[in-house]
């Protein structure tokens, strides 16, 4: 018992105590439970100040930091994050590979006419979607690292992006990262906030101007002479701005040409970008607005629900519009919204305010965010 004490002793005494935590905090007692250090005692000054002045000393000792109230006394808990990656990340590798299959299997079918029939009888006839499944990816992932490498530069602890497989029209519904721990200040939440978009911007950009440099896709003859219901994806306006400037055409009026299907990467890299700057929740664009304004940010993220129900309105009632196109696509993100502003994003530990080139680098990245809107970004055209 004697040698147990003495152990927890030892590994108490070497844990670390940043002269801040000292300075406002007069520790008691000091306990290490799995890994995280809880120091008890009585905090000097109010909780938020206690967290601005002890969080970054500790988050250069490897730590994230939190304060709780327990049985009346304080106890400030340190837990320590991965700064590195140990061993391979199997849940994301997984899912990438579920995914580049899934993007290769309905690229194939879906924009490249490979009949299923002799995707069955070989499989890898699913190659030939091969630069659709890049460009999909290749804007997904980018826009997701940009989050990753931000999150890695301010010391915050992120994970590696986790892509979800699906079926047409894409074969992904997206990507995401999770963040895990406090947010030290509005700077680091805006630009982790930002990276993404911004960077994923810049790959869509690319990806689009490539895809419309491509020769188009010979549309088999039974297609092209279809009768049957169409699912039209519009152009934004970012995309129309890209092909004047390229001068390359987005459409044929030949039904037995389309464009190449690496223009839909381009389109999905557009659209994921403004549904991520909505500003609410923990989006990129409520993030992004709860570094710009504050708490502030509430009351913008209050109007966002009401704002996708009208669209779906106005075009259901005056555009007369059905329920399984872009009315549908509004209505499911107005309640989207509405579920996860309840959450709201990060709440950063230092206040102070951002800067002018920071406030000038969000409203353009939201005005670029802006050119990617559509009233019917999706329409459903039936004979």
């Amino acid at each position: 018992m004697a040698e147990h004490e003495d152990g927890a002793a030892s590994e108490a005494a070497r844990v670390p105590r940043p002269d801040p935590l000292q300075t406002f905090f007069r520790i008691d007692d000091v306990r290490v439970e799995g890994g995280r250090v809880r120091y008890v005692g009585e905090s000097y000054v109010p909780e938020r100040t206690l967290l601005r002045k002890i969080v970054p000393p500790f988050r250069e000792a490897g730590y994230d930091v939190d304060v709780e109230t327990v049985a009346g006394r304080h106890v400030v808990v340190a837990t320590p994050f991965d700064r590195g990656r140990d061993g391979i990340p199997w849940v994301n590798v997984g899912m990438f590979l579920a995914t580049v299959l899934s993007t290769l299997f309905v690229g194939a079918v879906g924009w490249y006419y490979v009949p299923f029939a002799e995707i069955r009888a070989n499989p890898l006839t699913m190659l030939q979607a091969w630069p659709f499944t890049a460009a999909v990816l290749g804007v997904l992932m980018i826009h997701e690292l940009g989050h990753y490498a931000m999150g890695r530069y301010h010391g915050v602890s992120v994970s590696l992006p986790y892509v979800i497989p699906f079926v047409f029209p894409f074969g992904t519904l997206g990507a995401v990262i999770r963040m895990r721990g406090r947010m030290p200040s509005r700077k680091a939440l805006f630009d982790i906030g930002a990276a993404g978009p911004i960077a994923g911007l810049v790959a869509t950009v690319a990806v689009t101007v490539i895809g419309l440099s491509l020769d188009p896709i010979q549309v088999p003859s039974e297609v092209a002479n279809s009768s049957g219901t169409v699912i039209r994806f519009n152009n934004p306006p970012l995309l129309e701005i890209i092909a004047d400037l390229t001068g390359q055409p987005t459409g044929y009026a030949d039904a037995s040409r389309t464009a190449h299907p690496v223009v839909i990467g381009g389109w999905l890299g557009m659209f994921f970008t403004l549904l991520n700057l909505l500003p609410v929740g923990q989006l990129d664009g409520g993030h992004m607005v709860r570094a710009m304004l504050g708490p502030r940010q509430e009351t913008v993220a209050a109007l966002v629900p009401g704002a996708l129900f009208s669209l779906a309105a106005y075009l259901y009632f005056w555009r007369g519009l059905g329920l399984d196109g872009s009315v549908g696509l509004w209505t499911f993100w107005g309640v989207f919204s509405l579920v996860i502003a309840f959450n709201g994003p990060a709440n950063p530990d230092d206040e102070r305010r951002l800067g002018w080139p920071r406030l000038a680098v969000g409203v353009a990245t939201f005005a670029l965010g802006a050119l990617c809107f559509l009233l019917v970004p999706i329409e459903i055209v039936t004979p």
